[in-house]
């Protein structure tokens, strides 16, 4: 799968069971150029990040409803009504919009 944003494609990796939702970007050096995908999850801890990040909280038909860019290590969100978390590359989060629907193109 990948997340089309304007003109640049990005891979999405889902994350499904406990040791690679908790392990996740926790001490990676290196640039992230992935989207992370976290299907039902509501809450996102940056502890032991050693980078920054974007976060995109969506609805269950990937409509965006919150929107975080920059996002330094040691932070903690939570968004209740929110279903489905993507942790995104670094200023990505400021090319999309709030209310418009994720464009997730299948291989």
């Amino acid at each position: 799968m990948y997340l089309k944003v304007k003109n640049k494609k990005i891979e999405i990796k889902e994350l499904k069971t406990f040791s690679e939702r908790f392990k996740s970007l926790k001490f990676d050096l290196y640039k992230n150029e992935l989207c992370l995908f976290f299907p039902k999850k509501k809450k996102l801890s940056t502890y032991f990040f050693c980078q920054r990040v974007d976060a995109c909280f969506t609805d269950k038909n990937n409509n965006i409803l919150y929107l975080h860019s920059n996002i330094k290590s040691e932070k903690r969100i939570i968004h209740l009504k929110a279903k489905n978390l993507y942790i995104l590359p670094l200023d990505t989060a400021d090319k999309l919009i709030i209310g418009d629907k994720l464009n997730i193109i299948e291989k």
